[in-house]
């Protein structure tokens, strides 16, 4: 009889144990993190909590002054807001909208940061102090500057264009039209956005190993290939944050389109869900329905941002 040997499979080893040191030093970083997170929990809790209770009565202006009772509706103001359809139409708008401004926003600032890292410093200053001054113009006088730019009867744009030829272009209104009023508040909020993305992903850019690009060339590797391989997956992370950013922030835009359309557009056609939602609550004077879009407008948010970071991470291999 031969007696064959059973192998033994190596046990795994114990998960290493924290050290005291690293507990320390943890409890050390949330002590330091505590009152910063309670003042902002704070900040975000309660408010959030409010626009939820107020979404389930019939709060108007009598109910705010204390004029008439409060009726609770339940769900009734969620109701009516599904039920209404320019409602849709706005969401619709609104999420076209977004998605111009962000790929706009990460394709020039994208592009202009990786212009910055290839040209001299003397170049790369004006560059930077060119789009920080965008960044740095507050949104409504922005707005009235663009709006100065393509007024139809003394813009420049109309007089250049005018100049070359374009002679239908001398009175050309371009806030008439829904989709040039759309064109034209998109310009103006990749005008003001860019910049975020350029410095973002300039850092990112500069964060990559020069001597990882040089070996990727050594092995035959392409521009394209390189950046696709190498140093996208780099700056993934800053890419992700960016883009995270500019859905927030486009999602949300209210100033730009309230200020170039004078209140959302002719009839309406240039609403968003942020001025719409104005609208609802404080010109028709329902704060019950004006709080539900906005509990609507927050839970659109947060999915869309959750399905990008989930994309993100899956193709990351994060997950």
């Amino acid at each position: 009889m031969v007696i064959k040997e059973i192998p033994r499979t190596a046990a795994s080893p114990a998960p290493a144990r924290r050290s005291p040191r690293r507990r320390r030093d943890g409890r050390a970083a949330l002590l330091y993190l505590a009152p910063g997170g309670i003042l902002l929990l704070a900040m975000l809790v309660y408010p959030i909590y409010q626009l939820v209770l107020i979404s389930f009565y019939d709060y108007g202006q009598p109910q705010a002054v204390g004029n008439a009772p409060l009726v609770f509706l339940g769900f009734g103001n969620y109701v009516e807001l599904l039920e209404n359809v320019q409602f849709w139409e706005v969401l619709a708008k609104t999420l076209g909208f977004t998605a111009v401004c962000v790929v706009g926003s990460l394709a020039l600032g994208t592009g202009l940061a990786v212009l910055a890292t290839r040209v001299r410093a003397w170049a790369r200053v004006p560059l930077f102090l060119a789009a920080l001054a965008a960044w740095a113009t507050p949104a409504m006088a922005g707005s009235y500057v663009w709006l100065f730019l393509f007024d139809a009867d003394f813009g420049l744009v109309n007089e250049v264009l005018s100049g070359l030829g374009f002679t239908g272009m001398a009175n050309h209104s371009w806030t008439f039209d829904t989709y040039s009023t759309f064109g034209l508040v998109a310009a103006e909020v990749i005008w003001c956005s860019f910049p975020f993305v350029m410095v973002t992903m300039y850092a990112g850019l500069k964060g990559v190993p020069e001597e990882v690009i040089e070996a990727a060339y050594l092995d035959g590797a392409s521009t394209w290939r390189t950046t696709w391989s190498i140093t996208l997956p780099m700056v993934r992370p800053l890419l992700t944050i960016a883009t995270i950013q500019s859905i927030i922030w486009d999602f949300k835009i209210f100033t730009q389109i309230y200020v170039m359309t004078n209140g959302g557009g002719v009839a309406g056609r240039n609403l968003v869900l942020n001025v719409f939602a104005y609208q609802q609550a404080f010109a028709g004077q329902e704060y019950g329905l004006g709080a539900a879009l906005g509990v609507v407008m927050t839970l659109l948010l947060l999915s869309i941002t959750g399905l990008y970071v989930r994309s993100q991470r899956r193709s990351a291999g994060w997950v």
